[in-house]
């Protein structure tokens, strides 16, 4: 028996890839390819109030969960980074949607950021520079972040929108999808990220109670049909795993409020005190004051408006995952949901907005997973975005970058057969064996692992509840 053993133990070892070397583990000889979809803004509850037929069936033949949590800030590019790197915002390094260097000044905005290597390849790797890494291939359409190199290598096949890009042309979509597909088809891509930017564009303008805003909803309902209908048409049904999903959601603006968060009607405030200052994006912002001001300031602004909190950088709640990062200035700030910032004018005059605290229930988002990997008729309790990362790498069978979520959260949303690793390099993720099927209306418990405490480290995040 001992004989058998070391044998049994010399062959699993020579199967291991060596430290480093970022080859793929072994794996089934059918590889299901992934396609992650973010429709930009898309609120968890937008989905109630209009027909979406195509969602709903996709919830049907797969996986829905009551909503997704975003990471703080709720911004564009940060949040859709989180996803693609399993790392909280503190710790990827994306803070904003705009590139901003406290010393030059400089500012861009957030299509000139999407072009600033330095803005995104700051330490951490996304997952397709992992992927391909170990063997596979790529693409990013529109997707933020897709489109720079890191530590000197680019995504296999990648798109950009441009600066006047119309986002609202659903001939477009479906011509975008149709790019994906081939890419699929006949590039070989194993892994694409794709990107539209409703409804996001139409809730800033409108609104997100706003007609136009229903009417834009029922338009991403009709692509995803037109985007399963093509998975089939292509042959992909069977070896392709969707999951849709977004950044972040959306809230009214209180623009005739009589209690505006204006930082130039502040009493006792000056900006002659400001070195740089990043406001008027939204409900959250950045200050660096100048040199020995920091206290004079952070005195003066800490109370001066009931709806606004600040913060010096070391006191932002720890909770939040966002301040402990070099980017980030010594006094930050966000408002409460509907109040936006204005900084020396009043230039924000938005009717929708996000960036608000995650905590908040407009700042949900969806997430819908349907695939050959994915059980049928599920819907799971809330979760965070930070745990789709290695959901997506357990599903490509690649060995993730350490990050900060766990395959355990979303592991029962699949099949009992799996592709990939069931722990990350960091030893975050612990093992979960998937659920056997249960008859309608039983119920599994979700659980995430908290390494900071010691004495009880798991805790109940809820129950997934099998249709």
């Amino acid at each position: 028996m001992s004989g058998r053993l070391a044998v049994f133990l010399a062959l699993a070892l020579a199967t291991l890839p060596a430290p480093g070397a970022g080859a793929p583990l072994g794996r089934r000889g059918s590889r299901n390819k992934l396609l992650l979809v973010s429709f930009d803004g898309f609120r968890w509850n937008y989905d109630q109030d209009v027909q979406t037929p195509n969602l709903d069936a996709m919830a049907l033949d797969g996986v829905k969960a009551r909503y997704m949590t975003p990471a703080f800030v709720t911004m564009t590019s940060p949040c859709h980074f989180t996803l693609v790197t399993g790392k909280y915002i503190e710790n990827h390094g994306v803070v904003h949607n705009m590139y901003y260097n406290t010393t030059s000044k400089v500012k861009l905005p957030y299509h000139a950021t999407l072009g600033i290597q330095s803005w995104w390849d700051n330490g951490s790797v996304p997952i397709w520079i992992t992927a391909q890494r170990q063997g596979l291939k790529t693409g990013s359409f529109f997707y933020p972040g897709g489109n720079v190199t890191y530590q000197g290598t680019a995504v296999t096949l990648s798109r950009k929108e441009g600066v006047l890009h119309n986002y609202k042309d659903e001939q477009e979509w479906k011509a975008n999808i149709d790019t994906v597909m081939k890419w699929f088809t006949d590039e070989g891509l194993d892994l694409v990220t794709l990107y539209f930017g409703e409804p996001d564009s139409t809730g800033h303008k409108y609104g997100p109670e706003s007609q136009q805003r229903k009417d834009m909803v029922m338009q991403v309902d009709r692509t995803v049909g037109y985007l399963r209908d093509s998975i089939r048409q292509s042959g992909l049904e069977g070896s392709l795993d969707l999951i849709v999903t977004s950044d972040h959601g959306m809230t009214t603006v209180h623009k005739q409020a009589q209690d505006l968060v204006e930082f130039h009607a502040l009493p006792n405030f000056t900006f002659k005190d400001i070195e740089f200052e990043l406001l008027d994006y939204g409900p959250n912002g950045m200050l660096l004051p100048k040199e020995g001001m920091l206290d004079k300031v952070y005195e003066v602004l800490k109370d001066a408006h009931p709806k606004l909190h600040v913060y010096k950088k070391e006191s932002f709640p720890t909770s939040l995952h966002y301040a402990g990062n070099p980017r980030i200035t010594p006094l930050l700030m966000y408002s409460d949901p509907g109040y936006v910032i204005h900084g020396r004018l009043n230039v924000q005059f938005n009717n929708g907005e996000h960036g608000f605290h995650n905590g908040a229930m407009d700042m949900k988002t969806i997430f819908r997973a349907v695939g050959p990997s994915f059980r049928r008729g599920l819907e799971v309790e809330p979760f965070e975005s930070v745990h789709v990362y290695e959901l997506m790498c357990h599903l490509l069978g690649i060995v993730p970058e350490a990050n900060d979520g766990l395959l355990s959260t979303l592991l029962p949303t699949l099949r009992e057969a799996s592709n990939g690793p069931q722990s990350t390099p960091s030893g975050k993720g612990l093992p979960v064996q998937p659920q056997r099927r249960q008859p309608p209306g039983a119920t599994f418990p979700f659980l995430v692992l908290h390494p900071g405490n010691i004495s009880s480290p798991w805790q109940r995040r809820g129950e997934g509840r099998w249709m």
